[in-house]
């Protein structure tokens, strides 16, 4: 089974558990490429409809090409150092408040339950314990949209909305920039691109940018907390980091 296939998979039985739309789960896509608008680094940077995206080929029902990240070349880059020596660097220092890392079964079937990556919620509670934070702590937040159910499914097991009420979330503006908890900023994979082994870091510094007032057009307003979200394998594996501004 490919990835599109395993995802709509999961996008169906989401559908089915908890009756979230179609329309709910195109949704990701517009608001992450009206981000991507926004980020002159962004793969994408053009605005897209829900017709559109409804619309677009098929490619796994009920995905779309419009609602798959794409894979693309890029890369990235941080700076670590031990606190004490940050300030001879920068004075706008950004620090890890929290990680966990977890993983899961890789075959969907070997899982209890489709519509949860346990990999997301343990090493989410595991970062948020570390940070000494609540999911509702958190100001922003880059997470792993490779397809928009992958999006829904990641807000859930994150703890920032109830189990099925992602799709809800979305379609209310939760997730916005000037929603009460923006989600992928820098247009996430959707629309900023996924050059897969670079994600992760690239997901870092779009939080790193955000805390620092550095977003320019996209930046959230009083961000002082935000939380990065990459996965491996459909939610075979999982790393999760809080970061706070100093």
């Amino acid at each position: 089974v490919t990835f599109p296939g395993l995802y709509a998979m999961i996008a169906k039985r989401h559908m089915y558990e908890y009756g979230t739309t179609r329309e709910q789960i195109a949704q990701v896509a517009v608001k992450n490429h009206e981000n991507g608008l926004l980020n002159p680094d962004a793969q994408f940077q053009r605005k897209i409809t829900l017709d559109n995206v409804l619309n677009a080929p098929p490619v796994a029902e009920p995905l779309t090409m419009l609602d798959c990240s794409p894979i693309s070349d890029g890369a990235a880059a941080l700076i670590l150092c031990p606190l004490e020596k940050a300030r001879d660097y920068t004075d706008k220092i950004v620090r890890i408040k929290g990680s966990g890392q977890a993983s899961d079964s890789l075959a969907l079937h070997g899982r209890e339950d489709l519509c949860t990556f346990m990999s997301t919620v343990k090493a989410a509670e595991m970062a948020y314990k570390q940070a000494k934070i609540k999911p509702e702590d958190v100001d922003v937040a880059e997470v792993h949209d490779c397809f928009t159910i992958a999006e829904i499914l990641a807000i859930e097991d994150l703890g920032f909305v109830k189990k099925g009420k992602g799709g809800k979330a979305v379609e209310e503006g939760l997730t916005t920039l000037d929603g009460d908890l923006p989600v992928n900023t820098s247009g996430g994979l959707k629309a900023k691109g996924h050059p897969v082994g670079a994600t992760g870091v690239a997901q870092v510094v779009e939080i790193v940018k955000q805390l620092r007032g550095e977003a320019e057009k996209r930046q959230v307003k009083d961000a002082n907390i935000g939380l990065t979200h990459n996965v491996g394998g459909s939610g075979a594996s999982c790393v999760v980091h809080i970061l706070e501004a100093m």
